[in-house]
């Protein structure tokens, strides 16, 4: 049974230039103990899809609706009150940048032991204790001293490791993270999602881990939704994703990964620009930059279809199903040649 189920969510942003329709009908569910990864470009609508699912978008300029239902009961219609309550504590998330997270003139056990205060009924050295326990779960050295510290006194790698310890100090049941390992190298990238996966396996939470980055999909998700221009294209298991893409936006980014493994002169690149969400394309809003582009697809908005002999697996793109799965075997037929 699902823990999240996030049901036709759409919201817009009112500018001065126009309505932005940052996410426009975006369905899916995440289980207990699951990780379900949201992949596209930037500006496509994942953050967004989690900031509203959170509450934490301008209310003064934005309009939301569908339904977030945690446990059954809609974030979205929650009076602010009850979703303090459930927010840092039921579900929690990890930002993009802990710099701009966390607060630089309060100390880090300071900021660990008010969201413990916030949520639970516990003395202020309880409340100590329990921050420096979340900061020796998330791999933090000499975490009685360093509790003290300030966020400028860690490297990246460590700040994102509190920004964890932070998000997982309530032992939240659904864990959003946006970008996880942005601007981090590449070995502090592997221990985050190596800390994420155990912590995962230790408290049995679920994740939805959004990201561009194909490999931490790979390396993490059990479940796959592809968004492009604000709208699901493609959704599945993490196996029926990488083996069997049945959307050409899907087979544009798994054909554009970097490989160590081939020599290229450069890397395959999906032709054109993502579109504005102020004013999309008519019909499928990949069209203008597809390869498989027909008549079709630039008056009629494709509707997501199940697979045939692929249960969870859907797309939406009106390609026959056998050009689709042409095309898929030559892809993967292609990363196999390449490997070997």
């Amino acid at each position: 049974m699902a823990l999240l189920e996030v049901k036709d969510l759409r919201t817009h942003f009112r500018t001065d230039d126009g309505v932005v329709k940052a996410v426009d009908g975006v369905t899916f569910s995440v289980e207990k103990g699951k990780t379900l990864g949201i992949v596209g470009e930037s500006g496509c609508g994942k953050s967004v899809t989690c900031l509203t699912i959170m509450g934490l978008n301008n209310r003064r300029n934005t309009t939301s609706w569908g339904e977030a239902l945690l446990k059954g009961e809609d974030l979205l219609q929650m009076r602010p009150s009850r979703l303090r309550e459930v927010r840092g504590d039921d579900i929690a998330m990890i930002f993009q940048d802990p710099m701009t997270s966390l607060n630089p003139v309060h100390s880090i056990g300071k900021q660990l032991i008010e969201a413990v205060l916030l949520h639970r009924d516990v003395s202020k050295k309880e409340a100590r204790e329990r921050a420096i326990v979340s900061l020796e779960e998330v791999g933090i050295p000499r975490a009685e001293s360093r509790v003290d510290a300030y966020p400028h006194q860690f490297s990246g790698g460590m700040r994102q490791r509190v920004m964890i310890a932070m998000a997982m100090i309530n032992d939240p049941e659904v864990l959003i993270a946006d970008e996880p390992t942005t601007a981090l190298d590449v070995t502090t990238q592997a221990q985050i999602l190596e800390l994420m996966q155990k912590l995962q396996a230790d408290h049995d939470t679920a994740i939805i881990a959004i990201t561009h980055d194909l490999g931490v999909v790979a390396e993490m998700a059990d479940e796959v939704v592809v968004m492009y221009a604000a709208k699901v294209v493609e959704e599945g298991s993490v196996n029926s994703i990488f083996n069997r893409p049945h959307h050409p936006y899907t087979w544009g980014l798994l054909g554009s990964l970097p490989r160590l493994d081939t020599d290229v002169d450069r890397l395959v690149q999906i032709p054109g620009q993502p579109p504005s969400l102020l004013n999309p394309p008519s019909g499928c809003r990949f069209h203008p930059r597809c390869s498989y582009v027909m008549d079709v697809c630039k008056t009629k908005v494709p509707e997501l279809a199940p697979l045939t002999g692929d249960q969870g697996h859907v797309q939406a793109c009106h390609l026959d199903e056998d050009t689709k799965d042409r095309e898929a075997a030559r892809l993967l037929q292609a990363t196999m040649s390449g490997a070997a």
